[in-house]
């Protein structure tokens, strides 16, 4: 008898799934055959496929609404989170001179969302209407002189931890974004950017090589979201030096992971889902093969109780409080690393579905809360959603 779909499985109790299936049957093993296991069996890592349609159309109307939370930011220097370190009362300056590029939005790293988020719209919705306004934005931002005050910074002793890995992450998106962008002025951007970008790069290898265990929080140390970003940009660019090193961390740091703690997520100011940012980030890292066998000994069987707590989008009591109102972001993340894992199994894994059924669900609550979480969330969220929306990551 073949073994009912997840989807089924979500519905039919646990009990009748025994009586039915049997002790033999396992809804999280995928088909053996070669034919089903595809082209990508033979290679070193993943190859990236075709997105599946998203439920929510990204399209000019919802792009417009989503890239003015970015612009309504980007020059907004106050409130602000500073990170930095202060050795004297000379540290202690205003935003807009310390980080001209990245100076608003709440904290650097909001920041570079926002320029992120700019770039793609402008990118993939060409005929916004607030297309002129990004582009002036852009230009006023991303120059040359303006990106050495950055990097000058960061070169400091006391900005050795600044934004590390998050903010490190982001900005190698942003730079990998702009590579990407077959546009003149993108262009001029990606070269103003570049001196910062690959200080970065060369401080994440450093970085790398000295952490003993990643850190699996869910919120910005998170190790293994930020090395998505990072190994995007490594093959974007075709820095073959950091790709190799994220490649061989991940697999120190993961491949042995087995029955991630799925029950303990999330976190009452998650943002992230370290399970699912791991199993996003080894998809990216093992052939189809390797990542199934990989993937089923990491995540629970989806019908099971261990399984639960990532089905349903998180209940938040106060949205507008700008730590809960993390957990709509993490409604976000959840859902495109449900499509990424998704589109990296086999055709005929019955878990493909019921990923992306659960995507649709974290979608659409994220979607359905995110304007409605004031200044602590508006300024970071409209990142989330289109780097969802868009198909971002390689799908």
């Amino acid at each position: 008898m073949s073994c009912p779909t997840i989807r089924q499985a979500l519905i039919v109790p646990l009990a009748l799934l025994l009586v039915v299936c049997g002790p033999a049957c396992r809804c999280d093993e995928a088909p053996t055959n070669e034919a089903a296991t595809g082209s990508q069996a033979s290679a070193e890592t993943a190859v990236p496929g075709q997105p599946p349609a998203p439920a929510t159309e990204l399209d000019a109307a919802l792009a417009s609404k989503l890239v003015k939370l970015s612009l309504e930011c980007v020059d907004r220097p106050y409130p602000y989170k500073p990170g930095h370190v202060l050795h004297s009362d000379e540290d202690l300056r205003p935003p807009r001179e310390l980080t001209p590029a990245f100076f608003g939005c709440f904290d650097w790293h909001s920041a570079v969302h926002g320029h992120w988020t700019m770039v793609r719209l402008l990118k993939t919705v060409p005929t916004l209407p607030e297309a002129p306004t990004i582009r002036e934005r852009l230009s006023a931002h991303l120059t040359e002189e303006i990106v050495e005050t950055e990097l000058a910074l960061f070169k400091e002793e006391r900005s050795k931890l600044f934004e590390r890995p998050y903010g490190w992450g982001w900005l190698l998106r942003l730079a990998a974004e702009l590579h990407t962008f077959e546009d003149p002025q993108a262009g001029v951007w990606a070269s103003a950017l570049e001196s910062l970008d690959t200080f970065l790069a060369s401080r994440t290898i450093d970085y790398l090589n000295r952490l003993t265990v990643p850190v699996r929080a869910g919120t910005h140390q998170n190790t293994a979201f930020s090395m998505t970003h990072m190994l995007d940009y490594a093959r974007i660019v075709e820095d073959g030096k950091l790709e190799a090193a994220i490649v061989k961390r991940s697999r120190e740091f993961y491949l042995g992971d087995r029955r991630c703690p799925t029950a303990y997520e999330p976190s009452g100011e998650d943002f992230i889902s370290p399970c699912l940012a791991e199993a996003d980030l080894m998809r990216r890292v093992l052939d189809q093969k390797q990542f199934v066998r990989w993937l089923g000994d990491f995540l629970p069987r989806l019908d099971s109780a261990e399984f639960a707590p990532l089905r349903e989008p998180v209940a938040i009591k106060d949205l507008e409080d700008p730590r809960i109102g993390h957990l709509i972001g993490l409604a976000f993340q959840r859902a495109w690393c449900f499509e990424g894992v998704a589109s990296a199994l086999p055709v005929g894994d019955a878990r493909v579905a019921a990923f992306r059924d659960l995507a649709v669900k974290h979608r659409a609550r994220g979607l359905k809360q995110m304007f409605d979480s004031g200044y602590g969330g508006e300024h970071w969220l409209a990142s989330f959603a289109v780097y969802l929306l868009s198909g971002a990551g390689p799908y």
